[in-house]
């Protein structure tokens, strides 16, 4: 007999079932571990878990938040939002319970290894539904699956069968990384890229300190955080100094730091998971009055890229902005979707609605090419 059970803590599903249904995943059991200990602000997690009797067969991370519906939108129609939202406090601003993370790269569903693949799109079917009644028991209408691979049927099938519309969500951006060298590299980019880059690296640059611990520079890391958050066009969460520090503490040898210090000044960080099959950018911090001289950006890609080639890690998973810079730097792009249903029908017809003006291709070029690119 099939049944589904949701918890608040990773700690409720033993880590080697989890681990067993999300095989070789950086962003696994410890890395959720962490994430609860830092205690983000304004977030509620939950964890849904599938049985077969008394084994368990899927999990799915979760979450529930105040979601403002023009999170992923940028430029002149974050302008025109911001406006609305002065004008009418609130308007935007929705209780959702979601599943997915909203600090992991992408949403799936981890089915167990011992159970037959063709199984999976009735173990997605009892996950949205545990996710509907935990929804329903908060007294939560709107209910989302985020980030789901735009290219997986089953996610699809079930979303649609289950009554949840779909919109494009923010791609997730890769490079390959089949060099001997950074120059090998910058071979492969067009001409006016290569040269640019080749101009900036000239320039004398900051010290690079590879750290897994950060404790000592804390303040300064967390200065540089806000920083570039308070820059950012698209935000979602805000992290305390415990997410970064018990990322690298729990996760040991698969989480690192970059520093890059100019003289006795920190400059500019960049915290990466990373195992022999990837490396995964998760947050890059970098103070605004040093960025154009030293061009942090563009030096800490190519050190990310160099760090690939020296360690033989042959894919660099880079995140879900900088789209005009990553186009140039010659990622590719990985489609998500986002599916979304309010159990209220008045609700959710206003949402259909909304979702077309509010799509994340539509305010910025550069991320439409990259959604159509996948």
């Amino acid at each position: 007999m099939i049944t589904a059970q949701a918890f608040s803590t990773i700690r409720a599903i033993p880590r080697s079932a989890w681990n067993d249904c999300f095989p070789g995943a950086l962003e696994d059991w410890d890395f959720y571990v962490a994430v609860e200990n830092a205690a983000i602000d304004d977030f509620k997690w939950r964890y849904l878990a599938v049985y077969d009797d008394e084994t368990l067969v899927a999990v799915a991370a979760a979450f529930i938040t105040y979601y403002r519906l023009d999170t992923t939108v940028s430029g002149a129609g974050k302008r025109f939002t911001e406006r609305l939202e002065r004008l009418w406090p609130g308007v935007l601003r929705l209780q959702l319970y979601a599943i997915g993370s909203p600090i992991a790269e992408r949403c799936d569903a981890g089915i167990a290894s011992s159970v037959p693949e063709a199984l999976r799109p009735l173990l997605i079917k009892h996950l949205l539904e545990a996710a509907r009644q935990d929804a329903q028991a908060f007294g939560i209408g709107l209910v989302a699956v985020k980030d789901v691979p735009t290219n997986d049927p089953h996610w699809a099938d079930s979303c649609r069968v289950a009554g949840f519309q779909s919109m494009p969500s923010l791609p997730s951006g890769l490079l390959a990384v089949p060099y001997g060298s950074v120059d090998a590299y910058l071979g492969s980019l067009c001409k006016a890229t290569r040269k640019d880059l080749r101009r900036k690296l000239r320039a004398p640059g900051p010290r690079v300190e590879w750290r897994r611990n950060i404790d000592d520079v804390l303040p300064a890391v967390m200065r540089l955080y806000q920083d570039t958050l308070c820059r950012a066009d698209l935000q979602f969460e805000r992290l305390p100094a415990s997410y970064f520090t018990g990322i690298l503490e729990r996760l040991e040898g698969r989480a690192v730091c970059a520093l890059y210090w100019v003289d006795e000044r920190l400059v500019a960080f960049n915290l990466v998971l990373l195992d022999q099959h990837r490396l995964i950018d998760k947050f890059f911090g970098h103070d605004s009055e040093f960025s154009r001289d030293y061009h942090l950006y563009f030096r800490s890609w190519l050190t990310n890229v160099d760090y690939c080639i020296q360690h033989n890690i042959p894919v660099y998973e880079c995140g879900q902005e900088g789209y005009a810079s990553k186009l140039r730097l010659g990622c590719e792009f990985r489609g998500n979707s986002m599916f979304f249903r309010h159990r209220n029908r008045l609700v959710n017809g206003l949402l259909k609605l909304v979702k077309m003006y509010i799509r994340p291709d539509r305010s910025d070029p550069a991320m439409a090419a990259a959604i159509s690119e996948t």
